[in-house]
């Protein structure tokens, strides 16, 4: 009995642990999350720790310049998310509930990743507010927020305004797994068909490069661009979100031109609901985070 009470004891966390794990793992050093969750890092070691030791098991491989997970680490992050929102959304019901409605655009290639841990948790916590979601080219999304069809939209660009980025996301050439081309044959591309910059992304790379190319596919749906790149008919050039298994950054053999990152803002109407429109902006910028692609993919 004593060694089963032993046991539970040393297993039991609390909600500054989760915190300083999750914290850890979006950082990827002890330092930085300390300073971001305003504790001492020897209070986050401890958390650690204590973790580690209730597990028996190591959550983080310690380097020279930081931490990553370990697959025991991976296994634990979205388990400990879960619970925080759960903790958070228990909070809110005895809080001033936010009510109201707000319009929100965000781009088609965001849609599993926000959908699934930013609007739907936002939704579960805010059950009383009535939310509404418009996903496509954002390229729209800035004259409708000034028409006033949306209230908080997140657009698109290869060169907006730095004060008000959001995230900056690589792109890369994307192609099938085991597509083949013949290297000195014209470029066969699949290019989203929107009339907008992105439209023109591929062909201005190409051409400065001095590349012959010719279009294989085209279609205003991501989705379906995605399917063609996947499906071997041709090469793509997608943002880091949306490679999807199925898919890798085409060959160095290929000899593609640099494609530059794509940045994105954030724009919220000045008539919007204020107080739903900052805690929109707050979860989008922390699911954003929370599921940031490295460097290289």
């Amino acid at each position: 009995m004593n060694n089963i009470m032993t046991k539970y004891e040393r297993s039991a966390f609390n909600t500054d642990m989760l915190r300083s794990f999750v914290a850890i793992a979006e950082h990827r050093h002890l330092t930085v999350a300390a300073d971001t969750l305003g504790r001492t890092q020897s209070a986050l070691s401890v958390h650690l720790r204590k973790m580690e030791d209730g597990l028996g098991v190591r959550l983080f491989d310690r380097h020279s310049r930081g931490m990553s997970l370990t697959a025991e680490g991976q296994k634990m992050l979205p388990v400990a998310h879960g619970i925080l929102g759960e903790i958070a959304r228990l909070g809110a019901m005895f809080d001033h509930p936010l009510r109201g409605q707000i319009r929100v655009g965000i781009p088609d290639h965001y849609d599993d990743m926000i959908f699934e841990t930013v609007l739907a948790e936002f939704s579960r916590i805010y059950p009383e507010v009535d939310l509404t979601v418009t996903s496509g080219c954002s390229s729209g999304f800035a004259t409708a927020v000034e028409s006033g069809k949306l209230d908080l939209a997140v657009v698109t660009g290869p060169a907006l305004d730095a004060d008000t980025v959001l995230e900056s996301e690589a792109t890369y050439w994307v192609e099938g797994a085991g597509f083949h081309h013949d290297p000195d044959a014209p470029v066969p591309l699949a290019i989203l068909n929107r009339g907008c910059w992105w439209s023109r992304l591929p062909f201005n790379a190409l051409e400065r490069h001095g590349r012959d190319y010719t279009v294989k596919f085209q279609s205003s749906s991501f989705s379906n661009l995605r399917c063609a790149i996947r499906a071997g008919l041709a090469i793509g050039v997608l943002p880091a979100r949306a490679i999807q298994q199925g898919m890798q950054i085409a060959e160095p053999s290929r000899n593609l031109p640099d494609l530059p990152a794509i940045k994105r803002s954030l724009i919220v109407s000045p008539k919007a609901p204020q107080d739903i429109a900052q805690e929109i902006a707050s979860k989008l910028r922390e699911g954003l985070r929370q599921t940031a692609m490295p460097t290289g993919v």
